[in-house]
């Protein structure tokens, strides 16, 4: 997720083939158990991965598998860019109770569903929490209120992109309700708080589980990278008839904020502020048992005691640091060189082990269906030759190191699309003092997703209603030959705001701007206003109950 100093001020200035009928269980059970997957193969180990336990390993998906489903998905990539890139709208965090049960404000979303649909939108985005859906107990899934809500998809003719949210709501940019992880796992967690992400001052994070006990049974018995596995196999048997053509996507969550990053930047009880570098994650002890292994691996055993001591703390300023200075900093030594690989390769390997579980569930489906994995926007110091926020976030990406080929490369041994956020973003909007530049992030992001032969696929990181923003966009994702545009786009996020009128009139000439690869913008106005009048008492309805 990308931040801005001007959010609250940009905010103000912008006030921005027929599915198949489903089958229906005989009877209503609200509560579905499913076995524990079976024992699979180790894998191979890289000097710096994590030592495993070969029965923690996810079941691998036979590379034949993923290579058709990757075909099938890169065909139907290549057809959606010759007519324009699909744009998609996020549900509101709250979309389904805490209960699991039912949808919130379920008149809301009907009438908000249909204004989408009549303003050219391709399909939604919601978030299917672990923290709701798995509750009750390991294994115990309740997937009853997104059920209601693919059905109201479905007939309304839109296309859902899930996204596996196995992290905590609350506490990051945006974040207006708190859902946190499930109950028993938040148990573990308190019982042994190695389990948290934990920096070098000894505070714990709640948000997302550990990566450096991706392999450990910690989990009343399973490792976490099994419960995400197996949630996912659940979600597909439940689904299983609407994927494919309702449900077309599964973004599958890798860290907080569903992003595949460490927890440097905190934004809850003010441990982090916008432009801070942020801090280090890797001060539970699974995690130093790595960096220990990989010291001695490496014959500098005086390394592996714990991250950089030197590089400053959550809101400090890369120069205010001797890690992260321009000159002679920690970052460009052989120390830096050495932690910032293993730092940034524990978090390649916990991407790899995840897509390995995702793939394996996902390939086997009778339809095909997109996997994508979400990348965090970090354009604030990008400017400086350390880039030190991207670092603590785990993306060794530095005036002389490429952090984005990686990842992109890691995505397309699996098939996976790149998501990408800050598509909205220019330079000259940002504080220049923190030397921003999200425009030329995300041309970096694009060139290494073009390297890879991965698709990009994008998101705005703050709301916007405004014409600036959607020019930014269509400028970045659509208007440019169609090999390089964007796959989809997601636009963050439904609420009353996006139906004022003012604010809906310039959706709808986006959409259709998006469309139509970046046709003209004086046409999609005139149909937007056309939209905008025969949509007038849905808009209407629509924000008034989500006000409710």
């Amino acid at each position: 997720m990308a931040f801005n100093l001007a959010q609250s001020t940009a905010a103000a200035a912008a006030a921005s083939v027929a599915p198949r009928t489903p089958r229906h269980a005989a009877a209503p059970a609200s509560v579905v158990s499913v076995r524990k997957s079976g024992a699979a193969p180790p894998s191979s180990s890289a000097s710096l991965r994590l030592q495993r336990q070969a029965c923690c390993e996810p079941s691998v998906a036979p590379p034949r598998a993923v290579a058709c489903r990757a075909a099938s998905a890169a065909a139907e990539r290549a057809s959606r860019k010759s007519a324009g890139v699909p744009v998609f709208v996020m549900m509101p965090l709250d979309t389904v109770k805490k209960c699991g049960t039912a949808l919130n404000r379920r008149k809301a979303v009907q009438a908000s569903l249909a204004a989408l649909k009549s303003a050219g939108v391709e399909g939604i985005m919601v978030d299917v929490w672990w923290g709701i859906a798995e509750s009750e107990g390991p294994r115990m899934y309740n997937f009853d209120g997104y059920m209601e809500l693919m059905e109201m998809a479905r007939k309304t003719g839109l296309k859902v992109q899930a996204v596996m949210s196995f992290h905590q709501c609350g506490g990051n940019v945006g974040d207006s309700v708190t859902i946190p992880l499930p109950r028993w796992a938040v148990e573990e967690m308190e019982k042994d708080q190695d389990l948290c992400y934990t920096d070098q001052w000894g505070r714990r994070n709640f948000e997302y589980v550990s990566l450096g006990c991706d392999a450990m049974p910690v989990l009343k018995g399973r490792t976490p990278v099994e419960c995400y596995t197996d949630f996912m196999r659940a979600f597909r048997d439940h689904f299983a008839d609407y994927l494919g053509n309702t449900i077309v996507e599964i973004q599958v969550g890798m860290g907080p904020a569903g992003e595949l990053r460490y927890p440097s930047y905190p934004e809850s009880n003010g441990t982090w502020r916008f432009p801070g570098i942020g801090a280090f994650q890797c001060n539970d002890r699974y995690m130093l048992s790595s960096l220990k292994a990989a010291a001695e691996a490496a014959g500098k055993p005086e390394w592996g005691n714990g991250g950089p001591t030197d590089a400053g703390s959550y809101n400090n300023w890369p120069e205010d640091t001797i890690f992260f200075r321009r000159e002679n900093g920690g970052w460009s030594s052989e120390y830096g060189a050495f932690f910032l690989s293993w730092y940034s390769q524990m978090l390649l390997d916990h991407g790899d082990r995840i897509l390995t579980g995702a793939t394996s569930v996902f390939s086997s489906t009778a339809s095909p269906v997109e996997v994508s994995v979400k990348v965090a926007g970090i354009h604030w110091h990008y400017g400086t030759r350390s880039h030190a926020p991207e670092l603590t976030a785990g993306y060794y990406n530095t005036r002389h190191h490429d952090g984005y080929l990686p990842i992109a490369r890691l995505l397309a041994r699996h098939g996976a699309v790149l998501n990408f956020t800050c598509v909205e973003m220019r330079d000259h909007e940002q504080p220049q003092e923190a030397q921003c530049m999200p425009e030329a992030l995300v041309r970096q992001v694009g060139a290494a997703a073009r390297a890879a032969g991965v698709g990009l696929a994008g998101e705005n990181a703050l709301p916007r209603y405004d014409a600036t923003a959607h020019d930014q966009v269509v400028a970045t994702a659509a208007d440019r030959a169609a090999e390089d545009r964007m796959v989809a786009f997601t636009y963050l996020r439904m609420g009353a705001d996006l139906f004022q009128p003012d604010n809906w009139t310039r959706f709808a000439a986006f959409v259709r701007r998006m469309g139509g690869a970046g046709s003209c913008r004086e046409a999609a106005e005139r149909e937007a206003r056309g939209v905008a009048q025969a949509t007038g008492s849905l808009v209407h309805e629509a924000a008034v109950a989500l006000r409710s």
